[in-house]
């Protein structure tokens, strides 16, 4: 009888891998992976490509690589993942531990790079969040995500390797004018609320701290959790860099809606059921365990619904232009109704800033 993972059941057509370059190239350079391989695209992202990998002898890794089609110059830049989860191995911040970096463009057409695979869970809606944890364990994940915050914002970035990740000093000045750039490189239509909380930002932006890493992208669905809800990687460092911690937890209060909460712009319904600490809890969690004064949330809750605005719009427009595949433009249209609804909440908490 056949393997299923005999070569003649080994697809040779996989969106984003060239099959027999990359088999080749994870011979060579992970230890023990022996190929042929199974490439499987992992639901969940809108931005970077993830494949879970099979190998011949059942060995599962994980690939990540950009996105097809056109990209912006300073995103999807795979070394730096690489190397910002190679230095958090060790860490209290649990990451996959990374295999592999290729840099050779002509293997698949970008670069990409290889982790470990991680048995866990990731939670992207209701219905999977009631059927994984019980209302403990949803507790004790939402207790588990605010701790590794913490822990993230309380490393020391030089004692780690990433003191010179990026710049220590302006990381909402910088965030504020990087993501400006991209919406008006890639905006699909005008927003005028997206102009205004920008104008509005740029003139209250309160005093940082000492810089840290900061993920960037931080939400339940980017890590994986165990049936306790204990945290067991933190996924997709894409936009990690140095800068203030507050502009990560308020990055996740606004993708946050708890089982009482007001819904937030961002659809995801995981944190719905019940057991999710509510929003207004997440944050005193994280100023307990952190020691952090959150007297400036407010602006950064503004910043980060329109920072949410700016990347679901970069997101819209590369699937209207067919990053990932053809797709019907009223297909992506509640894509664009997310867009206007972040921005709509960041303009309604900017307004009370002085």
């Amino acid at each position: 009888m056949a393997s299923d993972h005999d070569t003649a059941a080994v697809p040779l057509d996989v969106p984003g891998i060239d099959v027999p370059g990359v088999g080749a190239w994870l011979e060579r350079h992970v230890p023990g992976a022996r190929g042929p391989f199974h490439y499987d695209v992992i639901a969940g992202g809108h931005s970077n490509l993830t494949y879970a990998v099979t190998g011949a002898d059942g060995a599962r890794y994980v690939l990540r690589r950009p996105p097809l089609g056109a990209l912006l110059a300073s995103a999807h830049d795979m070394g730096r993942e690489h190397r910002i989860i190679a230095a958090l191995a060790g860490t209290t911040v649990p990451v996959p531990p990374a295999l592999g970096l290729c840099s050779d463009t002509s293997v698949t057409g970008a670069p990409f790079y290889v982790m470990a695979y991680v048995d866990g869970l990731v939670l992207r809606d209701r219905a999977a969040a009631e059927a994984a944890l019980d209302e403990a364990a949803r507790r004790h994940a939402s207790e588990s995500l605010v701790d590794t915050l913490a822990a993230l914002h309380g490393l020391d970035p030089a004692a780690v390797g990433l003191g010179d990740l990026g710049r220590h000093d302006g990381y909402i000045a910088r965030q504020l004018r990087r993501w400006y750039g991209q919406w008006n490189a890639q905006k699909t239509r005008e927003l005028p609320a997206i102009d205004e909380v920008h104008d509005r930002l740029i003139d209250r932006i309160p005093p940082q701290g000492p810089a840290t890493v900061v993920h960037g992208d931080y939400r339940l669905d980017n890590t994986m959790v165990d049936a306790r809800g204990e945290v067991l990687a933190v996924l997709d460092w894409e936009i990690c860099t140095l800068g203030d911690p507050l502009a990560d937890i308020a990055l996740l209060a606004t993708y946050w809606t708890g089982p009482t909460d007001t819904p937030n712009a961002w659809q995801g319904s995981a944190t719905t059921a019940p057991g999710f600490l509510d929003r207004a809890a997440l944050l005193e969690r994280y100023a307990a365990v952190s020691g952090r004064d959150l007297g400036p949330i407010r602006f950064h809750l503004a910043f980060a619904s329109w920072k949410l605005a700016c990347v679901l719009e970069g997101v819209y427009a590369r699937y209207l232009h067919g990053a990932m595949g053809s797709r019907d433009p009223e297909e992506l249209r509640p894509f664009a109704v997310q867009v206007e609804r972040a921005a709509e909440q960041a303009l309604e908490q900017a307004s009370g800033l002085r």
